[in-house]
């Protein structure tokens, strides 16, 4: 019986002729990129990848060689691809975005549209971001947002995308992919919900509790400590304040912002009554412009794929070959394609690194489509 050691030793050999082999593979790798650089071909072709790929699974002896070779040849092909990018991209061959490089975002001046009324976190999102003095209007909804920058009246919309408790706005992402705007920056703010009420009135003399859903939910530990206040659900936490302000009994109260307590006059009756101290909500700001900063450090995109197996491990594996951070992916479904699925991806970089351009000149290829959202911090 042969020795576990001279067993281990002849794999060893095996392995440094494959490295040997490997290396020699990627040089004729490079000698590929050369000729692509000089006549433009493209780096994918994927009906010659599929074509090699059973050609050589059928030189394997046995059914489960033959899986190991097409995954095996499958990843070599993948990283010979990536380097091809890599010197193109060197060459100069690379992603066009069409995104403008600007020192400083130009708000200036600038008309910005947000969904709800005053007092929404919307509304201290773009005070936050824009300051308090900011020229601005509101609209009822996400969308009359969005059609607000289509047509001319709004230089920017400030929209939420995701919530750390709830998740992501799956509306928000559907909007993006609808219209040909783009992300110029994004504002987080920490979900502090006060309970407010009418100057004056007191928790003695609440019957009557009203919020948006979600915050009555992320209040559901303070709210299970009044059984007998019943809850009423509105569009919004500033709708919810102004409804008091309004109807003026002092029997109800709003959980909300303390910017709604402060904009709507109403006393802030209890604080932090959240059950949890880390809710906080991302918006993000939105142009009809394409364009970024020098500090931009993050970059937002979606791209779809064709529906057959390892396409969506092979884009991932742009990320990682050039060391790009993935900070988020969601998934959506694409309209009038059962069980198709468009992907959303945010991770760290800026247009000007090459990494960049190597990952997003690969995707770009390998998708059936991919759309950059934006560049911003």
């Amino acid at each position: 019986m042969t020795d576990l050691q001279e067993i281990r030793s002849q794999i060893d050999q095996v392995d440094e002729n494959i490295v040997r082999l490997f290396e020699q593979r990627m040089g004729l790798t490079e000698q590929v990129a050369a000729y692509k650089i000089r006549t433009g071909k493209q780096v994918f072709d994927r009906e010659r990848e599929v074509q090699k790929l059973e050609t050589l699974r059928k030189k394997a002896t046995d059914p489960f060689n033959a899986m190991g070779i097409q995954e095996l040849f499958g990843q070599i092909i993948s990283i010979s691809r990536k380097r091809q990018y890599q010197l193109l991209t060197e060459n100069g061959v690379t992603f066009r975005g069409d995104f403008e490089k600007v020192d400083t975002l130009p708000t200036k001046g600038a008309k910005v549209v947000f969904q709800g009324v005053e007092g929404a976190y919307s509304f201290a999102a773009m005070n936050t971001y824009f300051g308090s003095d900011v020229d601005s209007f509101h609209v009822e909804t996400w969308k009359d947002a969005m059609e607000a920058i289509a047509g001319g009246q709004a230089d920017y919309a400030v929209l939420p995308i995701e919530n750390s408790t709830a998740g992501i706005v799956a509306d928000i992402y559907d909007l993006l992919v609808e219209y040909q705007h783009n992300i110029v920056g994004q504002q987080i703010i920490r979900a502090d919900h006060v309970l407010m009420a009418l100057p004056g009135a007191s928790a003695e003399d609440i019957k009557l509790v009203c919020s948006h859903p979600q915050a009555l939910k992320q209040c559901s530990r303070y709210l299970d400590g009044h059984p007998d206040w019943k809850q009423q659900e509105v569009i919004n936490t500033a709708v919810a304040a102004k409804k008091v302000q309004e109807e003026g009994k002092k029997e109800q109260a709003a959980i909300g912002s303390r910017y709604a307590a402060k904009y709507f006059g109403l006393d802030i009756l209890d604080d932090n009554i959240s059950s949890s101290d880390t809710n906080s909500t991302r918006f993000i700001i939105v142009s009809g412009k394409k364009l970024y900063t020098p500090q931009a450090d993050k970059i937002s995109i979606c791209f779809e794929l064709p529906h057959t197996c390892g396409t969506l491990y092979n884009i991932l594996a742009h990320f990682i070959y050039n060391d790009l951070n993935m900070t988020k992916i969601e998934s959506r479904p694409i309209p009038q394609k059962n069980w198709e699925y468009r992907f959303f991806v945010d991770f760290e970089g800026n247009l000007d690194d090459g990494a960049v351009k190597n990952a997003l000149s690969g995707i770009e290829q390998e998708a059936s489509a991919l759309r950059v959202f934006g560049n911003y911090r």
